[in-house]
């Protein structure tokens, strides 16, 4: 059993859907940016697994020229509905592959194969969130890469996948203003680890009580120079900023890999 939130963690086609049923092993981070944790050995060298897996596919994601960006949020803040619109905007500009993460169904995976973009859904039964050795098979998967942006949708939570490293260049949370704007202090190891935030769902805005100012606030404390972006999957309000992070990233990560 997961012993941060108590889960019990289990370890193509033409649409390019394909299904990954992977065990999760029972985890636990041997140290947390907010709070000192008691870890048992074996959860230790189990972690310490998942950190030398994503180092692999960190390295492998560099020779290949992978832009891998994470997705991360709750339940229903819009993860899919973003990347089905970020992946219609950018066809053409880059070549694009998906990593979709949920617990049960191929309902997602479909979704993003409906936009034409090669996909892998990863399903985890149990586990609350997806592992680097996941990614590491499910991207063979979707071989060749070569130069590909890769999003990786991870299982909606925001507790255990703030902890799991799975190679990324990126981690990106969504926070959508119906959940709260005091989601940050409740979930602090999530958006420390955050390299962007996007609060989600902006036209529901005037319908819900929600202050922006509070959530950046909340957000700053525990990462002060974090990028905050406030957009709307359904109407496309604030899209472009997200989209200019996104080219940003790759000209970062391309600049990177140039260097001897």
């Amino acid at each position: 059993m997961c012993t941060d939130c108590g889960c019990g963690s289990t370890g193509g086609t033409e649409s390019h859907i394909h299904r990954v049923n992977n065990p999760l092993a029972p985890v636990r981070p041997s140290s947390a940016p907010l709070a000192p944790l008691h870890v048992h050995h074996l959860e230790k060298a189990l972690l310490q697994r998942n950190d030398t897996q994503a180092d692999s596919n960190r390295r492998w994601f560099a020779q290949l020229n992978i832009l891998a960006l994470n997705l991360l949020s709750s339940p229903g803040a819009g993860k899919t509905t973003l990347l089905e619109k970020t992946l219609q905007a950018l066809r053409g500009d880059y070549p694009l592959a998906v990593i979709e993460g949920d617990q049960a169904t191929a309902r997602d995976g479909e979704r993003i194969a409906a936009t034409g973009v090669k996909v892998v859904q990863v399903n985890t039964g149990t586990g609350c969130h997806l592992e680097a050795d996941m990614i590491q098979r499910a991207v063979h998967q979707l071989e060749p890469l070569n130069d590909h942006l890769l999003f990786i949708e991870n299982v909606g939570n925001l507790v255990c996948p703030a902890l799991f490293d799975l190679g990324e260049f990126r981690k990106v949370v969504l926070l959508s203003v119906t959940e709260g704007d005091d989601k940050p202090l409740k979930y602090p190891h999530m958006f420390q680890a955050a390299d962007l935030v996007l609060i989600t769902k902006m036209d529901l805005l005037p319908h819900v009580d929600f202050s922006i100012d509070a959530c950046m606030n909340a957000a700053r404390q525990l990462k002060p120079d974090v990028p905050i972006l406030c957009l709307s999957a359904r109407t496309g309000a604030g899209m472009e900023a997200w989209l200019q992070w996104i080219g940003a990233q790759r000209a970062l990560h391309d600049s990177a890999a140039e260097k001897p």
